[in-house]
């Protein structure tokens, strides 16, 4: 079986290397240092199983995930707060909390071999469709023809449904991510980014003019030029937030 660890921390990396050495069914097929070797190794490999930090460099390991098409079973290694030890434990997603004993890494690959590899594929895949942004999210990290790129929110004009995916709509373009709006809207800061109509997330720092349209709804007019469409409810949070 195939085994990667990811961490930017070197003695991290070598410490469950070193744990892994009783374990001779598997092999460590590839260190990587960061989420975007993370991403090409996960994708070259299909491993059994991923050790993955979550504090990490350029892309955090949560948004690594988010980029990557099959998840595989992954052991969090990681110094994050409780909220998030709540979530992976729901889940029955397994975590080593730094810094951790040999004791405590062979229970979390006894759970993972009990539960089974499809089963904790399964399970990390829930896991991050549904963990909520521990803050109030900063950026946004979407593939674009095989690259990543990460969208500053305060660059994004609104945000789109369509179908299973959210458009992204930035002054570079749109771009696809594969979330809910809802989960937009738990995660983008309240005061910036109002949830308007059921298929709509918009900038309200770019609103310059509420324009009534059909029967108790409006049109949201953006200095791009952009027309949003504006529901009865999305009305009256607007007006909320702006102060009219």
């Amino acid at each position: 079986m195939k085994a990667i660890i990811i961490d930017d921390e070197s003695l991290a990396r070598s410490i469950v290397s070193e744990y892994l050495g009783s374990y001779p069914g598997i092999t460590v097929v590839e260190e990587c240092k960061d989420g975007f070797e993370g991403v090409k190794a996960i994708q070259q490999h299909q491993p059994d199983l991923v050790f993955l930090d979550i504090q990490m460099p350029k892309i955090n390991g949560f948004e690594m995930l988010e980029l990557v098409e099959q998840i595989p079973p992954v052991i969090f290694t990681t110094a994050f707060d409780e909220y998030a030890m709540k979530a992976f434990e729901a889940h029955a997603v397994d975590y080593l909390l730094k810094p951790f004993s040999k004791e405590r890494f062979d229970k979390a690959m006894q759970k993972w071999i009990s539960i089974g590899r499809h089963a904790a594929a399964e399970n990390t895949q829930k896991l991050v469709t549904s963990i909520p942004a521990l803050t109030h999210a900063n950026r946004i990290v979407v593939k674009d023809n095989n690259k990543i790129k990460i969208i500053p929110v305060q660059t994004i004009q609104y945000l789109e449904s369509a179908d299973d995916y959210v458009k992204i709509h930035t002054a570079e373009g749109v771009f696809l991510k594969n979330k809910t709006m809802g989960y937009f809207e738990e995660t983008l800061e309240p005061q910036n980014f109002i949830r308007i109509h059921r298929s709509c997330l918009v900038n309200v720092q770019l609103i310059i003019r509420i324009d009534p349209y059909e029967k108790d709804s409006h049109l949201a007019i953006l200095n791009t030029g952009a027309k949003l469409p504006v529901s009865k409810s999305g009305y009256v949070k607007l007006k909320k937030v702006l102060g009219i």
